[in-house]
């Protein structure tokens, strides 16, 4: 054989290109033999031959990906990898795994490109998802990929708007607390309300529309003229500006869809304790769905009624004012024409009538955010409306002021105001000069408004009652007397289901003469979006907030007027011209990728239960792993778990909530740098040279945050593929650090993992010849030890997600057989099939060098025999007194007796004669010598 010179890199080096040439190769076998197709129990399994039957199932999800155009970037694979980890680790377990991968396309980014360059939002899709599909195949990523699709594809949406004629179909009843057909409350009204029969057929259509699940709304929406649409509340930054973009947005009162996901507010909170999720996922839904416990109380106004809701009626007697938001629709009705006798000049803002102080406050009030408006620690303001009410539970008037920090969207848009138990209240009070009177007996000294518990004082026959006990006795009180009654409120708003674009799904929606909304039967699914050549919404000044929204299909005349027979002949309707929110494709995929390709149904319910049914009666059923980042803890799970509990009312599904384990992985960040100007400059152009950082000659400053183009840090994995290779890039990801901790990207560092995958290489391949190395001698039994310990710890950490740390351990058993003389068959094969979940292109390829035909993929995982688990011995450190002097090594059999007289012997120097009080053995851990 002839030498290399120390220049040459062996023919069969692990490398790049030969890594490369290996992936290319796998992944073409893996498609062509389908090697990741998971069997379906309509079909597949069926055979009772199938190499899957009768196997545990497993069905592993990652949030699925926006494809935009600038491709993934490092970041991205994270939790990717993560799951194809776990799962190709779980299908060498014997399980059956689904593990599917798909795009949600619909969405503004397309939209907006559109409408800069004219191109299609459907062209510029596909070609984004054709992209990620060929980033996502280099990783290795074993998807079922016969499952694939996307959110735009009319096959998929045809199913969406199946589900919003659901929604659409259904009521709320409150005494079953679920969903039922629409058709069953026509029945009762028909069958109970005398009335019913007396009504037109448009006003009998207005009040079953009343009652809909999804319903039109004449009501005060977040209009962004920016985007030329309306925005969700959870689609709005605090300080009142679109998460998308960053445009202002504005309050309007437009006639949109809604969902009223409100009636579902206490399912969504109580269900939460079925999910195995994280806590404070849990925390933030909680949050957001806001429930309250309390009372609606009624304070006469003259002829008008405040309806106002408190968590607190036990201090009624305490309310010594109210506040209404400033744009409460009482507010006109009650102002008076001129300020009563002995107003408090501070109470009118200077202004000589009611009207006039309550239109500049009103205007004042508009120009500010939510967040401007419910600020902690702001000066209080306000103004009289020149109206006095009645407190309920002792008549005493109390004067009705606006103010600001009370918002119209939440509760009833009043409240009464009682600043003896409220901070907010207090403040006001000392501001405007009103009586403060406490309710609750505050602790000797205290200043201030009291919110603590305690027994209620200046309350008539509530006085001495602690809290809790106050509150019920004041609700019944108030039942009785007709003056209020006992509620729940949420926080939660229902959810605005209409957007003014092009690039979503259609509503399968027509309107009539009368302008009700009818829904289009089943048969005539898909509506399909037109072609249209302007996808702009009508020319706006984003900062107008009196800009018309217009859609562009509204300008689609000969889509939007169509001929159609519903029944009782050809008549002309008119179809909806708004389009569905991107979130409406997102919160059901879980279920088609059950059942990709079947046209005359949602799922069919025999894959449904296989894959996502209930494991024993009281198991909320779903996904089995959910993997996803944070940022979508209320938007789309609170979204999706509102239509999945629907679809189960209506006996469409089996599991009542749709991911019964979410994991959140946490995030790549990277290093930015600026010049002096503060601008980015490109980081892998940065040098560092004594503790600072020069980009050419240039000192640049150093930042640390989310990868992305703007701050000029991307490194896409394409690069590192090119570089090293998918398999090493899959291991650094994985091995930096725990999946749920956001971790600094270092390429530098990188190589570390490929000289580890090149260490497991050479244990099989000699890399001049490319001959395999492996003998099939027997272990020494301290190396057997090794070896098993490793597959236990690996089996663990595989299950419990811990990849870094099952990594570290592949590392140590690596290390431990290199310098080994022989590379032992027992040792190398359970190595190769530990290391295939991470490295699974290089796994392959070694197991086909070590005499294996086919895939490893379906191989079964290493498991560790438990004899070999035992300790050949144990070592005691000895205590005297608190410190270790000595130590004993004995047989893990050695009784107390023994282990006690081995110590003392192995301490008689320390204990210098004297004898000791006490000698206390902790089995396998310590001996603590007392003298």
């Amino acid at each position: 054989m002839v030498k290399m010179s120390e220049t040459e890199t062996p023919p069969f080096r692990y490398t790049a290109a030969l890594a490369g040439e290996i992936e290319l190769r796998w992944q073409a076998y893996w498609a062509e033999n389908g090697t990741f197709q998971a069997p379906n129990p309509v079909g597949e399994l069926a055979d009772p031959t199938h190499p899957r039957a009768g196997a545990p199932k497993l069905h592993v999800q990652d949030m699925f990906p926006y494809p935009s155009g600038a491709g993934l970037h490092v970041g991205h694979p994270l939790g990717y990898i993560g799951t194809d980890s776990y799962t190709r680790f779980q299908r060498m377990a014997g399980y059956n795994v689904l593990h599917p991968m798909g795009f949600d396309a619909f969405g503004l980014p397309a939209e907006q490109y559109a409408v800069q360059t004219g191109t299609h939002p459907a062209v510029t899709t596909a070609a984004n998802v054709e992209r990620y599909k060929a980033q996502l195949r280099r990783l290795g990523l074993a998807y079922d990929e016969r499952r694939s699709f996307s959110t735009t594809d009319p096959e998929y949406y045809r199913w969406t708007q199946w589900i919003f004629l659901q929604v659409f179909n259904s009521w709320f009843d409150p005494e079953l607390r679920k969903a039922r057909p629409i058709s069953e409350l026509i029945e009762r009204f028909e069958t109970t309300d005398p009335e019913w029969a007396q009504l037109s057929p448009a006003e009998r259509r207005k009040r079953i529309d009343a009652h809909r699940l999804a319903y039109m709304s004449e009501a005060p929406v977040n209009w962004c003229p920016g985007l030329g649409t309306v925005l969700a509340n959870e689609e709005v930054t605090p300080d009142g500006r679109s998460e998308r973009g960053n445009f202002p947005v504005f309050k309007r009162s437009l006639k949109q869809w809604m969902m009223r996901i409100t009636a579902y507010g206490d399912r969504l909170v109580d269900d939460l304790d079925t999910l195995d999720w994280p806590e404070p996922v849990k925390l933030m839904q909680r949050n957001w769905i806001g429930r309250s416990r309390g009372a609606h109380v009624d304070f006469p106004v003259g002829s008008e009624t405040i309806t106002v809701f408190t968590t607190r009626p036990d201090t009624l007697f305490g309310a010594t004012y109210m506040v209404l938001a400033p744009e409460h629709e009482l507010v006109p009705v009650i102002t008076p024409a001129q300020w009563p006798a002995g107003t408090n000049a501070k109470w009118t803002g200077g202004h000589a009538t009611p009207a006039e102080a309550i239109a500049a406050y009103q205007a004042a009030a508009a120009a500010k955010t939510e967040e401007e408006r419910t600020a902690d620690g702001k000066v209080k303001t306000g103004v009289f409306t020149g109206a006095f009410a009645e407190n309920p539970v002792n008549g005493v008037r109390v004067p009705v002021f606006i103010a600001d920090y009370v918002l119209a969207g939440y509760g009833t848009g009043a409240i009464m105001a009682v600043p003896g138990q409220d901070e907010r209240d207090w403040a006001f009070a000392e501001v405007f000069e009103l009586p403060i009177i406490r309710t609750v007996e505050a602790p000797e000294g205290f200043e201030g408004a009291f919110t603590g518990d305690g027994p209620a004082i200046n309350s008539d026959w509530l006085n001495g009652q602690g809290v809790t006990e106050a509150k019920a006795a004041m609700i019944a009180w108030l039942e009785e007397n007709g003056k209020g009654r006992g509620a729940t409120t949420y926080r939660l708003r229902d959810w605005l289901f209409s957007r003014q674009r092009y690039w979503g799904e259609p509503f399968p929606i027509v309107y009539d003469e009368s302008g009700l909304p009818i829904a289009l039967p089943e048969s005539m699914l898909p509506v399909e979006l037109p072609d249209v050549d302007d996808f702009s919404p009508r020319t706006f000044d984003p900062d107008d907030a009196d800009t018309e929204p217009e859609t562009p299909l509204s300008r689609k005349k000969d889509w939007v007027q169509v001929e159609l027979d519903l029944g009782d002949g050809p008549k002309m309707y008119t179809r909806e011209t708004n389009t569905m929110p991107q979130w409406a494709g997102s919160c059901w995929y879980e279920l088609r990728y059950l059942d990709p390709h079947n046209d005359t149904k949602l799922v069919d319910p025999a894959n449904e239960a296989y894959w996502m049914g209930p494991r024993q009666d009281g198991d909320c059923g779903g996904v089995d792993l959910y993997v996803g980042g944070v940022e979508h803890a209320v938007l789309h799970l609170l979204y999706a778990r509102f239509w999945h509990k629907v679809l189960f009312d209506l006996g469409h599904v089996s599991s009542f909530e749709p991911f019964r384990k979410l994991f959140n992985q946490g995030y790549i960040q990277a290093y930015a740098f600026q010049d002096d100007r503060g601008f980015y400059v490109p980081a892998e152009e940065v040098v560092e040279r004594d503790g600072k950082y020069f980009h050419g000659d240039q000192e640049v400053t150093r930042s640390y945050g989310k990868m992305g183009k703007s701050l000029k840090n991307v490194v896409t994995p394409d690069e590192m593929c090119d570089q090293y290779g998918a398999d090493t890039f899959r291991v650094y990801e994985m091995a930096m650090g725990p999946l749920d901790v956001s971790r600094p990207w270092e390429t530098r560092a990188v190589v570390g993992s490929q000289r580890f995958l090149q260490r497991a290489w050479r244990l099989v391949v000699d890399e001049e010849t490319g001959a395999t190395r492996v003998t099939d001698e027997p272990l020494d039994p301290k190396t057997r030890k090794v070896l098993h310990k490793v597959i236990a710890g690996v089996r663990e950490d595989m299950a419990e997600l811990r990849f870094n740390t099952a990594i570290a351990k592949l590392i140590e058993l690596t290390n431990t057989l290199t310098p080994l003389p022989t590379v032992s068959r027992e040792a190398v094969e359970p190595l190769v099939l530990m290391l295939s979940p991470f490295a699974p292109h290089m796994a392959e390829e070694l197991w086909g060098k070590l005499g294996h035909t086919g895939t490893l993929a379906y191989a079964d995982f290493p498991v560790a025999d438990p004899a070999q688990l035992v300790a050949d011995s144990i070592t005691y450190p000895v205590q005297v007194n608190g410190k270790v002097r000595g130590r004993v090594e004995v047989s893990p059999e050695t009784g107390e007796a023994e282990v006690r007289a081995a110590a003392l012997e192995a301490v008689a120097e320390a204990l210098a004669g004297r004898e000791p009080k006490k000698v206390i053995v902790v089995k396998g851990r310590l001996v603590s010598v007392v003298v």
